[in-house]
């Protein structure tokens, strides 16, 4: 079972002080186990989002402490700022990110919450996927009236707390309400604007979001609401789902922004709330300048930016993952305010395992590494390596055959064999280490202890596993090789002619990896003491390699009457 993760993104109503914004963040690396991603402040919003990750228990905690800290150093009374709020700790949504679901998230955003009303007398509601009733699921509702209306709602039976003091007593006067929640992964973010107008940036975000604008008999100024037989304002809805939005101004920056939440990617996607918004403030004689991501975005979402822009271009999408996210970067204008640094900004960057992996090596630290006294890096791993430079070969063919004067009506068939032939790479890569990996398991193995029968049997039982395993990642280098020889043998008879050589290259650096991982297999099989297992994969092995070497035949032959 995976290890539960969950995001937690608390935004307080503090973005000026830094003193102030560093003591609240600090207090989150006081609980082992949590890691702070972000912290992602506003001068104009007078607001900071943070970002931290973890185990649900300890990120509760760390939420917990962090609450409390902010309703220490920030006083409400005194607060002012363009972004809606209504406490010291505005809202603090909490986010499965792996082995956690939606719900069970929910029942941690409950215990929360119960004690930040119970030890710290702060009153809040529960919204989003955490609610208790219909009506609070959504925040805006939660927070109607802000702050300064907080006397009257507090009180009021209809909008009782979920938890805390249904007062506005003098310490409620000072650390404001919460709202608390468990929901999915939502993006803030913001378009700019060439105007100072938040009128005009408001009516881009009423054409935009899915909540749209009220209908009025007449016009806005003069005319009344126009009312359902319920008795509420008939709206005209915004072009897209799953989108919040409002305009304001930006003093930091001295233009207009429209503000959105784009609270399910899978409906509406970052760089179709930017197209359509160009599209909108087009049509208003407005134009949009760039974009800003407040915290932090998931990978996906910037790739599938990165595709949907090289797409709109006519551009092979087989490119590098740091490639698509330049162009997305580009596209957006992220970096239109300040600079954008995807290192910092995209959650599975910083939640990446640092330690060291050969493939992060450079190539003259790799081949030292292999010269090395060390057993490890052995053949395994640089047939991998080989393997993924043959096909890197074959993706460049496809990336520049995609590119050529005159064949723009084929460069989607180019496009789709490069994305073919990254996949292949990035498995060939990641095989690279894992045969060392597997290498190292039977090293572990042997250096179990074996002073009695128990320990023994032990001993070989994890000396045989590991064993079949150092024998199936060479298998698997060899599969992985010989497909991907498909994109080069594709490359030699519809790419560029003039890169039959590379193509060709490519084709030889698979099948030396296909002979080599095949070498590997043959000897970590002589020691496996399940010979079904052994005979079974041997077997698969011997065609794999028998088939690789009658391509590379048929290949040579084809480069021999080209050339």
């Amino acid at each position: 079972m995976n290890k539960q993760l969950i995001e937690c993104v608390p935004n307080i109503s503090e973005g000026r002080d830094s003193n102030k914004i560093k003591e609240i963040a600090a207090v989150v690396e006081t609980v082992e186990g949590v890691k702070l991603l972000d912290i992602d402040p506003g001068k104009a919003t007078n607001r900071t989002v943070i970002t931290f990750v973890g185990e649900p228990e300890n990120v509760i905690e760390a939420a917990f402490r962090l609450i409390k800290k902010a309703s220490e150093l920030i006083d409400m009374s005194k607060h002012s700022g363009e972004h809606p709020r209504f406490g010291a700790t505005d809202v603090c949504p909490l986010v499965p990110i792996s082995g956690i679901s939606l719900e069970e998230t929910a029942v941690y955003a409950h215990t929360l919450g119960e004690r930040v009303g119970k030890e710290l007398g702060i009153p809040g509601y529960f919204y989003e996927k955490a609610a208790k009733e219909d009506k609070r699921k959504n925040l805006a509702s939660c927070r109607s009236g802000e702050y300064e209306g907080l006397k009257e709602k507090l009180v009021n039976p209809a909008w009782k707390p979920d938890f805390g003091p249904a007062e506005f007593n003098s310490k409620v006067a000072k650390t404001g309400a919460i709202a608390i929640s468990a929901r999915d992964f939502l993006i803030a973010y913001n378009v700019n604007l060439n105007t100072t107008s938040t009128r005009r940036a408001n009516a881009i975000a009423f054409d935009i979001r899915e909540a749209g604008r009220v209908q009025y008999e007449g016009n806005k100024i003069s005319g009344k609401p126009m009312l359902d037989k319920n008795g509420e304002p008939i709206r005209i809805p915004g072009k897209l789902k799953a989108v919040k939005g409002i305009g304001w101004y930006i003093e930091e920056y001295g233009i207009a922004q429209i503000s959105y939440n784009l609270t399910n990617i899978n409906i509406t996607s970052m760089h179709v709330a930017f197209d359509e918004t160009v599209k909108a403030a087009t049509e208003r004689g407005l134009r949009v300048t760039g974009s800003e991501l407040i915290g932090l975005i998931p990978l996906k979402a910037m790739l599938d930016a990165g595709d949907y822009f090289l797409t709109k271009q006519q551009r092979s999408l087989g490119i590098s993952e740091a490639e698509k996210i330049k162009i997305a970067v580009k596209s957006l204008g992220l970096d239109d305010l300040k600079p954008f640094n995807p290192k910092e900004k995209i959650i599975e960057y910083l939640l990446k395992d640092t330690s060291k992996k050969l493939i992060d090596l450079s190539v003259s630290d790799f081949a030292e590494e292999t010269a090395g006294e060390s057993m490890a890096p052995g053949g395994g791993s640089i047939a991998a390596y080989v393997g993924a430079l043959g096909v890197s070969l074959g993706t460049m063919v496809a990336n520049l055959s995609s590119h050529k004067a005159g064949w723009d009506d084929k460069w989607e068939f180019y496009s789709n064999w490069a994305v073919k032939g990254q996949a292949y790479k990035n498995k060939l890569l990641f095989l690279v280490d894992e045969d060392t990996n597997a290498f190292n398991k039977i090293i572990e193995g042997f250096r179990m202890p074996k002073s009695n029968s128990e320990e023994i049997n032990a001993r070989n039982e994890a000396i045989e596993m590991a064993t079949k395993y150092a024998t199936e990642i060479p298998f698997e280098v060899m599969q992985t090789a010989y497909n991907s020889m498909e994109v080069m043998q594709a490359m030699l008879k519809e790419g560029m002619q003039s890169s039959l050589s590379d193509a060709a290259v490519g084709i030889l650096c698979a099948r030396t990896a296909v002979v080599g991982a095949f070498f590997n297999v043959r000897i970590n099989a002589k020691d496996i003491k399940d010979r079904k297992f052994a005979d079974e994969i041997l077997a698969k092995a011997t065609k794999i390699y028998q088939e690789t070497l009658t391509i590379e035949q048929e290949v040579i032959a084809f480069i021999d009457g080209k050339m």
